[in-house]
């Protein structure tokens, strides 16, 4: 800033010279949506974007949440869309090949300690199986 003494009064003044744009930059609607879509591209930076079109990065986000609502609010006609949509995925009415499954044998509780098995048998009911577990377990697990 420079003081300047030219009035009659005597009286000092203070002078501002502006070294950048002299007024507002308007950015037409393309123009925003080119920058917009610099920043969507994977791997790119709004920071970076913004620096390169000499843009603060906050008016960057404002026009892609700007460009977000209008997409949001326009029917999904175009044949364009950015955003991907879900597609309903429909197969053919085939019947699965019966699978041949092996002869369903009985379900056994195998518990190893100490070098012995311990095996229960299903046509136990579960109390039964689950006493014997733990009799086993804590038979293997006692000094002898």
């Amino acid at each position: 800033m420079f003081d300047v003494n030219d009035d009659a009064k005597g009286e000092y003044r203070r002078v501002e010279i502006l070294t950048g744009p002299g007024r507002r930059r308007r950015w037409s609607a393309e123009e925003k949506a080119r920058i917009v879509e610099e920043t969507l591209v994977p791997g790119s930076r709004v920071s970076e974007v913004a620096r390169r079109w000499q843009v603060c990065s906050q008016q960057v986000f404002g026009w892609r949440r700007a460009a977000r609502r209008n997409l949001a609010a326009t029917p999904a006609t175009t044949a364009k869309s950015v955003t991907p949509a879900f597609v309903p995925i429909v197969t053919e009415a085939v019947s699965p090949a019966p699978v041949p499954r092996a002869a369903s044998a009985a379900p056994v509780i195998e518990v190893k300690l100490a070098g012995a098995v311990v095996r229960v048998v299903s046509n136990m009911d579960d109390a039964a199986q689950l006493t014997a577990v733990l009799r086993a377990v804590r038979a293997s697990a006692s000094p002898a």
